[in-house]
């Protein structure tokens, strides 16, 4: 369930909280407006949602979603910065573009309900009688006057052939010759003479649907032409209602089978008229239960309820209400709405998001957990390095969150309302590295335009930047020294104001001597150095506030309530020296969540996954055995080829070329052996 806070009252607002309201997903936490007349505050406290008129004060760290329906961006960058890290803030454009496609909704809706209401007090008040067959010539509907003329039940007449009802009928004679026959006589069993229509029913489409007489006894002949003219005004509305709507309607009878549907229902279900009329209401649904028989059974109307239609389980939402005529119930008329398009505007909400996500930086220093004092210095380092325009290079083993302090450089800079973008310079290869740092002249739209391209103006961090082949470091010491680039298969040269952040885990004093790496380079990188320290020089300091403070988010992805560590778990933690340092403890911590039982709130020693031996020293304590005991040579061979791959793979940040390489043994090799040890990302 994600909390909602909706930022803004007014109409568009008030359509966001209407819309979120029908997601089941959704929680409404608060809704917040400076104006305490707001029509949107007015419906929350109808909903007993909370409202305030200080945003501010809506939110907290619960909050997973903040809707900005103001569309003012000062209230936007307000919000921006004061959101809590995990929260998702849509800004006001797409909120505003779902009350537009609401309101459109909203519209289509209210013609549908005025056109159904027009068409069903057509047919309760009409003094002509009327009967309609299908194809097969089967009466398919028979009205309330037309059962009053002919002195037959309703009941008697639908279903049954029309010839059974009336011997002398010349519909039949309509679907042969698909022609109108107006004004025709034709005496009844019953000895009355009627003046009849015949009409045969074609689609736009040229096909024949079945025909359907409109008939009138002749007694009231005095005013027959008039009532023959307007029954013709009558037919050709009702006709353009269920021909023009594009919303799906179906109609059953008291009992619960289909009477009527127009094409639009057939658009969406996917079911013809033989599949549905005649039948119960149950015929069309895929998925859940009738709400025709639903309000058959309650004589209420049913709003907004979502079920799925037809063979392709069509997912729709249906308004169903009861047809009470004289006090009596004689059926119900049903409204089906296609949610394809909320689906879509969901889609591109998702996308828009990710992209989001993608383009800036999440974290900030106080997301940083720091009591140590090496650390403190750290991030006192890095804060002052924020605020100056020159390259920060951040030094620290795998693990120690280096990128975490990258994303806080940033939002604490002033390019923080501008681009953030973060590249692994150790994922790609050479080629691949060169068009996605400095895009390709002849390259796609999309791949014509580099990172740093894209970057202007903000920050480019470039992750493990040790690995970053020699050709790409000059291009880079480029960017550092006269701020241009130039594209793969391009001349001339392009300016570009980016502010660099660099990280590595590999000593570049070392690669310099093996000239693996540019001396000038590392000399402009290397103007603002960060040292973070392992976790295992500060884990008296940091290790129990780390641990609570990933508790926090691992009980959220967990759906878990955690809330501390016992002390024999936490000293079992401080003796072990953490190789793969805080991602490693997070990875350790979210194991020990998972073995726990769903009511237990302390991890305890006995949650604790079995942690990594790092050396041979550690081998003694693979088991707990006497001095008389003795370890198996394969199986301690075993556990230090396993521990070896682990930290090599955790070094090249688990790319497997490169730890092949290192480990000199084929790739081929190497994938068995994270096989037989079950090695991956979270080993």
């Amino acid at each position: 369930m994600q909390n909602v806070v909706i930022v803004g009252a007014g109409k568009g607002g008030t359509a966001i909280l209407k819309l979120f309201q029908q997601v089941d997903m959704l929680n409404i936490n608060a809704v917040a407006d400076v104006d305490s007349q707001a029509p949107g505050l007015r419906m929350a406290e109808q909903q007993n949602i909370l409202t305030y008129n200080n945003y501010e004060h809506a939110i907290n760290d619960s909050v997973d979603i903040i809707v900005e329906a103001t569309g003012n961006q000062q209230v936007f960058d307000h919000l921006f910065n004061i959101k809590p890290v995990h929260c998702v803030l849509i800004p006001g454009t797409i909120a505003h573009v779902i009350y537009q496609l609401l309101d459109e909704k909203e519209s289509l809706v209210d013609q549908i309900k005025r056109d159904t209401s027009k068409r069903e007090l057509i047919l309760n008040t009409i003094h002509d009688g009327m009967i309609v067959i299908n194809n097969d010539e089967v009466v398919t509907f028979v009205n309330r006057a037309a059962s009053q003329i002919l002195d037959i039940n309703q009941n008697d007449m639908m279903n049954q052939r029309i010839l059974n009802v009336i011997p002398d009928s010349k519909l039949p004679d309509i679907l042969i010759s698909k022609k109108r026959e107006v004004n025709q006589h034709l005496t009844l069993e019953n000895g009355k003479k009627v003046i009849t229509t015949r009409i045969p029913l074609i689609s736009d489409s040229g096909e024949l649907l079945g025909a359907y007489a409109v008939f009138k006894d002749i007694t009231e002949v005095v005013s027959l032409a008039e009532e023959i003219t307007n029954l013709k005004d009558i037919q050709v509305m009702l006709e353009s209602i269920i021909q023009s709507s594009e919303e799906a309607i179906s109609v059953v009878d008291e009992t619960g089978h289909g009477l009527m549907i127009n094409p639009a229902y057939t658009k969406i279900t996917g079911l013809s008229e033989k599949e549905v009329i005649g039948k119960p209401a149950t015929a069309d649904i895929s998925e859940g239960e009738s709400m025709h028989l639903k309000v058959l059974e309650t004589r209420r109307p049913v709003r907004g309820a979502r079920m799925k239609v037809g063979p392709s389980k069509r997912d729709v939402l249906v308004n169903v209400a009861p047809i009470i005529v004289d006090g009596k119930l004689k059926g119900s008329v049903g409204v089906i709405h296609d949610l394809s398009e909320i689906e879509s505007l969901t889609s591109e909400l998702k996308r828009a998001r990710q992209i989001i996500r993608n383009l800036e930086a999440k974290y900030t220093f106080h997301d940083i957990v720091a009591k140590s004092n090496d650390m403190v210095l750290a991030l006192e380092q890095a804060k002052v390095g924020a605020k100056s325009p020159t390259s920060v290079l951040l030094r620290g083993e795998p693990g120690t969150g280096k990128e975490l302090i990258a994303h806080a450089i940033h939002n604490e800079s002033d390019r923080k309302h501008l681009k953030f973008i973060r590249v692994n310079c150790a994922s790609y290869d050479e080629e691949v590295l060169d068009r996605l740092l400095f895009g390709d002249e002849y390259g796609s739209p999309e791949q014509r335009i580099g990172y740093l391209e894209e970057a202007h103006r903000g920050s480019i961090f470039l992750d493990e930047i040790g690995d970053l082949p020699p050709k790409l470091q000059s291009k880079v010491l480029r960017v550092l020294e006269d701020q241009t680039i130039i594209r793969v298969n391009g001349h001339n040269p392009i300016y570009v104001d980016v502010r660099i952040i660099a990280s590595t885990n590999v000593n570049l004093e070392k690669a310099i001597m093996t000239n693996e790496f540019n001396e000038k380079l590392y000399y402009r990188l290397n103007k603002f150095p960060i040292n973070i320290p392992p976790l295992r020089e500060r884990l008296d300091d940091d290790l129990k506030p780390l641990i609570h403070h990933l508790l926090s988010h691992l009980n959220e992805n967990y759906g878990r309530n955690v809330k501390a560590i016992s002390e024999d778990a936490l000293d079992k933690l401080k003796k072990y020296n953490y190789p793969g340092n805080v991602r490693e403890l997070e990875n350790i911590i979210g194991r020990a969540i998972i073995s726990m039982d769903l009511g237990e709130s302390t991890i305890q020693e006995k949650h604790l996954p079995p942690l990594r031996k790092t050396s041979f020293d550690d081998l003694d304590i693979m088991y707990e055995s006497n001095e008389n005991q003795v370890i198996p040579l394969q199986e301690a061979l075993d556990e230090f080829e396993k521990q070896l791959i682990l930290e090599t793979l955790e070094k090249n940040n688990f790319i497997k070329a490169k730890t092949a390489d290192q480990l000199n043994i084929s790739i081929r090799n190497l994938y068995y052996k994270m096989k037989k040890y079950n090695i991956g990302k979270d080993s």
